[in-house]
């Protein structure tokens, strides 16, 4: 019986086409165009220090190093942090110093997904990469700032990669089709020029993504001596939907929701939905929307419409009720609504002011007067002396100072002429009117 595990396995499409040379390499020519740092090390073959590429898949992260590879006179050690750990870390490293000490030969050690490293796992390259026994080239789809700890990332020089165009992921699948060596040149495929955009445009700036499409698609055709076509319906149905780039605990998610808040305060309802969807859609917990949607209402519509807090907070209850994906609607009516109210954040100012007295003036102590007294000892004591109850006054309103002494007379909320805070102003100007009658009537 023939042994499975020694058959030949093919190559995947993406790895075989990969560019053998900065020529063949397509897109990225901020940083590898003529004159550019990075181009003139893979040009002379000397990498001195540590790199990070932070790009999204598919832009060419693997396909540099690959060509960092090839050209600079080192050890190149391909490591991925999905499999590995700091005891391979370790044992590349002793090799490296190794290889270094018997033949002045260093290692360059790549790491992709370097962000699903924890922090003791980075901390494992520090001493090596600070002696100089390897080289670090990191690769990554999320901020490293967010992922990569402080330490090492000081002491590495960070590339930011592009999504690729869809005219640039139509040059790649051009390519590949004409390729006879090492793409699909002798198979006489046939796809016209709109269905090979419609599968770049599909590829979301994914190069893999795509190649894997048409890879796929291809070897879904029966074998024939002809032209093999490819449609528009195998390439959508060999591509999929492709899942939205999104990172719930890194930038992107942060970006998405600064987007979406901005666009609620900015009064644009459309564009308030477009990112609402692009959270909801990639899956994020619609529960933490609901919270932000409800915080909004408060920072930035506050009592410009009071309404607001209460449509906030029925979508959020709505949603529980009727969950995904009719609770969506919810969320998106509260979006609306909120995008199209009017805004005032008087009352986020006010309560920072009011905090920020607080933190600076301590615990102050409450006025007497304004003290319960439940006890005969405190009402001796002066608990409650003096306080006058607004209910028994003509008008319902006294002339009372409520702050400590030290902030006697302090004023925190600004109403602006905006939305139901035109009312409240009127509110605010009455009572003052009615306290500095009463008080004139006094003296």
């Amino acid at each position: 019986m023939q042994d499975l595990f020694s058959q030949h396995v093919p190559t995947p499409l993406a790895d075989r086409v990969r560019p053998r040379t900065l020529d063949e390499f397509v897109g990225q020519r901020e940083i590898v165009g003529e004159g550019r740092i990075l181009r003139r090390i893979i040009e002379k073959g000397r990498l001195e220090s540590s790199l990070i590429f932070w790009g999204p898949p598919g832009c060419g992260k693997t396909t540099l190093a690959h060509l960092i590879a090839g050209s600079v006179e080192a050890n190149f050690v391909f490591f991925s942090a999905v499999t590995s750990g700091i005891a391979d870390v370790k044992r590349i490293a002793h090799q490296a110093d190794s290889l270094l000490k018997m033949h002045e030969r260093r290692t360059i050690l790549f790491v992709d997904e370097i962000h699903r490293f924890n922090k003791a796992q980075q901390d494992a390259f520090l001493p090596y990469i600070e002696k100089g026994t390897i080289v670090l080239i990191g690769a990554t789809t999320e901020n490293p700032s967010f992922e990569v700890i402080a330490p090492l990332l000081s002491r590495c020089r960070v590339f930011i990669l592009k999504p690729l165009t869809e005219e640039q992921i139509v040059t790649i699948l051009e390519r590949t089709i004409a390729d006879t060596e090492r793409g699909f040149g002798a198979q006489a495929i046939v796809i016209s020029g709109d269905d090979l955009a419609y599968l770049a445009h599909l590829s979301h700036g994914d190069a893999r993504a795509a190649l894997n499409a048409l890879e796929m698609a291809v070897g879904s055709l029966d074998e024939t001596d002809g032209e093999r076509v490819l449609t528009r319906e195998l390439v959508e149905e060999a591509l999929q939907k492709k899942s939205i780039l999104y990172d719930k605990q890194g930038e992107e998610h942060f970006n998405l929701i600064s987007a979406l808040h901005k666009s609620l305060r900015g009064g644009d309802p459309d564009a308030s939905l477009y990112w609402l969807a692009r959270m909801l859609e990639a899956g994020e917990d619609p529960l933490y929307i609901a919270r932000r949607l409800v915080r909004f209402a408060s920072e930035d519509v506050g009592n410009a419409d009071p309404q607001a807090l209460q449509v906030a907070i029925n979508a959020m209850e709505a949603f529980h009720f009727v969950g995904i994906p009719e609770g969506k609607l919810a969320l998106a009516q509260a979006a609306v609504y909120l995008a199209v109210a009017p805004k005032s954040n008087a009352l986020y100012t006010a309560y920072d002011d009011a905090a920020r007295d607080v933190h600076e003036h301590g615990p102050l102590p409450v006025p007497l007067w304004l003290r319960n007294a439940p006890t005969d000892f405190m009402k001796r004591i002066g608990y409650g002396k003096g306080y006058r109850y607004p209910h028994e006054e003509p008008g319902g309103i006294v002339d009372q100072e409520y702050f400590p002494e030290k902030l006697a007379g302090t004023t925190y909320y600004h109403p602006i002429e905006r939305g139901f805070e035109r009312e409240i102003i009127k509110r605010i100007e009455y009572w003052r009117r009615v306290r500095e009658e009463e008080s004139r009537s006094k003296d």
